[in-house]
């Protein structure tokens, strides 16, 4: 019935957060105490959750059970699916940055977005003190200061990657493969975030604006070059004598 009531009795006693069944608060749990029992038996990963394990298995099966309807993509989690669909067969925008009014196609890239803002660092060290705005900084500085993790080496140039995907991206530049297409022209890109500033070449949005003025770009070189006029002009006016 708490499904309908909304009723949370079990509290985290760590933070906010309430939940509806036991089963559910000792899962959370593991967030802060950083257990993950469920380990994977083909390499050295390891899960808070069942299911997340299940879900990585599929990097050494190969499964791609989801498919995309729009385009040949598949993938391994039908939540990678649904962002896929966001972030390149859709050009809307719908999440906006509250410091400085940058568009996202999703919650959650305006929520890593925010970090820039905030300087928040969720990424914690289990061996020192340090802390980290982004995980891919957290394996890189765990491969490089204390030995942890698998350093991954590109077979044609020998550049050192900490993520599988960015070594990916990095191949497909190599090897001239561009499966991510324009739907409004013929171009094709090697990576989503190429996509991704092309086409707003298409469209009316201007994700960057100028914390100064109301004045907002398509690009962030764009935005970058008019905020330092603008500061400069700013400057130079509240250094005039008033007449």
């Amino acid at each position: 019935m708490r499904v309908h009531t909304g009723d949370k009795p079990y509290k985290c006693n760590m933070c906010d957060k309430a939940f509806s069944e036991s089963g559910h608060l000792n899962v959370h749990m593991r967030v802060h105490t950083g257990d993950k029992p469920y380990k994977c038996h083909m390499c050295d990963e390891a899960f808070s959750v069942s299911g997340h394990l299940n879900s990585h298995m599929r990097v050494h099966t190969g499964d791609r059970p989801y498919k995309c309807s729009l385009c040949s993509k598949s993938f391994s989690q039908s939540g990678s699916l649904q962002s896929h669909k966001r972030r390149v067969h859709s050009n809307r925008r719908p999440y906006q940055c509250r410091f400085c009014g940058k568009m996202f196609k999703t919650n959650i890239e305006v929520k890593r977005h925010v970090r820039i803002h905030t300087d928040s660092k969720p990424r914690s060290c289990r061996h020192c003190s340090e802390r980290f705005m982004w995980y891919s900084q957290l394996k890189r500085h765990l491969l490089l200061s204390h030995d942890e993790g698998t350093c991954l080496v590109c077979n044609i140039c020998q550049k050192k990657f900490v993520s599988s995907g960015h070594l990916n991206v990095h191949m497909r530049r190599h090897q001239a493969v561009k499966p991510y297409v324009c739907s409004d022209c013929p171009k094709r890109f090697c990576a989503v975030s190429d996509l991704n500033r092309h086409q707003l070449v298409h469209t009316d949005v201007k994700s960057f604006g100028c914390i100064l003025c109301n004045k907002s770009f398509r690009h962030k070189s764009d935005v970058v070059k008019h905020f330092n006029r603008c500061a400069s002009k700013r400057s130079l006016s509240d250094t005039l004598p008033i007449c």
